[in-house]
């Protein structure tokens, strides 16, 4: 059986008309931004004002998802 890798950590959800998840890949760093509402959704990389995207510094162990 492959082993279940839990590549990207919910940091933040937030409910209403919409439901809004920014998820962070614990591999690079990089915070995405998922929106849904009924059986459609999206996701993308969430940027800085200059268009960089937003990282969330990670260790080599993890311990900041912890």
């Amino acid at each position: 059986m492959a082993k279940k890798d839990n590549r990207f950590q919910l940091v933040h959800k937030e409910g209403g008309m919409f439901s809004k998840r920014v998820l962070v890949d614990k591999k690079t760093g990089v915070n995405y931004l998922y929106i849904s509402e009924g059986y459609s959704g999206g996701l993308t990389v969430m940027v800085e004002r200059d268009g960089k995207p937003i990282v969330t510094p990670i260790g080599l162990d993890d311990q900041s998802f912890k």
